[in-house]
């Protein structure tokens, strides 16, 4: 279970560009956007892309992304009930 929310950091970390933070600086409980990682928009349209192409999830609906980019976890919880590879 921890290895699927290790993955999820390594992979937002490489594909929004945050060089500057590891692994380690990410709580699975931090918030992803506003006062935690300080994601915006773009990064979560990144977010849809990784879904999609990593665990073939597909959201048709951005507000769905609302709900699961709250954190690591909620995430991999969303993760862990609807990938399809």
């Amino acid at each position: 279970m921890s290895d699927l929310r290790t993955e999820l950091k390594q992979s937002i970390i490489e594909q929004l560009n945050l060089e500057e933070l590891s692994i380690e600086d990410i709580d699975n409980d931090d918030s992803l956007f506003g006062d935690g990682l300080g994601l915006d928009s773009i990064d979560a349209l990144e977010l849809i892309v990784l879904l999609e192409k990593d665990y073939g999830i597909k959201l048709t609906d951005p507000n769905q992304g609302k709900e699961i980019f709250i954190s690591i976890n909620k995430m991999a919880e969303y993760i862990e009930s609807h990938r399809t590879k």
